[in-house]
């Protein structure tokens, strides 16, 4: 693949002597979103986190920006790559601002610069900046702090995002309106991102490509159009959820 921003290759993952990953094999070209989608315990996260170091793979090779991982100081990798978590994982004690500017704030950026870049990507995802920069975690929603925690990723405009499951435990609503969000943001700033879900739809409507997952191998690497047409049982599974609910409409004639 063309200008890949991340290689993956026969990488496999062992925890506890259980095997958590065996043999991904993945490219993620610069632009793109790669959605992760798979069902609880198939090894999403953990890939995640072996992209960012969290984890350290039993074997494979994971490349970004063309130097294997392990060349990497393992700070400043993950400081060039964003980090979106189901909760936000916002500090409780910490304002808005000062949640948003950390990374920049650790690498070193001038006050006035943070500032500038704080309002940026607090009016970029829909929060008026005098409004919300003062605030705590606490005064916030679930939605507001989830937009919150995308700035922050954004803050030092790093190359590549990494989202876990980031609008799971929020309403169908507020869901909508940050995944709708999510694809505004990508258009407007062109970043590569890979996306962890276990939803079929949030898959189909935010995926360039989606890697379907399935006891810590990879399944299928597919389009979204292609996708609807895959014939492993795996997807199919995940298709039929997508299909009408038919069988409660006729239990309730019955």
């Amino acid at each position: 693949m063309p200008d890949a921003l991340l290689e993956i290759r026969d990488l496999s993952c062992r925890i506890g002597g259980r095997e958590i990953l065996r043999e991904i094999s993945l490219d993620v070209a610069e632009g793109e979103t790669v959605v992760l989608l798979g069902r609880s315990g198939s090894g999403k996260t953990t890939l995640l986190k072996t992209v960012n170091g969290l984890i350290r793979p039993s074997a494979g090779v994971i490349r970004f920006e063309g130097r294997a991982s392990s060349e990497w100081d393992p700070i400043r990798l993950r400081r060039r790559m964003g980090y979106v978590i189901q909760d936000a994982g916002l500090f409780p004690h910490w304002t808005v601002e000062a949640n948003v500017g950390l990374v920049p704030r650790l690498a070193g950026w001038p006050p006035e610069r943070i500032a500038q870049r704080v309002e940026e990507l607090l009016t970029a995802v829909g929060l008026a900046p005098a409004a919300f920069r003062g605030r705590y975690p606490r005064q916030l929603s679930g939605g507001e702090k989830q937009r919150v925690g995308i700035a922050r990723a954004l803050a030092a405009d790093p190359p590549l995002l990494l989202f876990d499951e980031p609008f799971a435990a929020l309403d169908p609503i507020t869901r909508l309106d940050l995944q709708r969000l999510f694809l505004e943001l990508r258009r407007r700033v062109r970043k590569t991102a890979l996306f962890v879900t276990h939803d079929i739809r949030e898959a189909m409507m935010l995926a360039s490509r989606i890697a379907l997952l399935k006891d810590g191998a990879l399944d299928l690497l597919a389009g979204p159009r292609e996708f609807r047409t895959a014939d492993t049982p795996e997807a199919r599974a995940f298709l039929a959820c997508l299909e009408p609910d038919a069988q409660f409409g006729e239990l309730e004639t019955e």
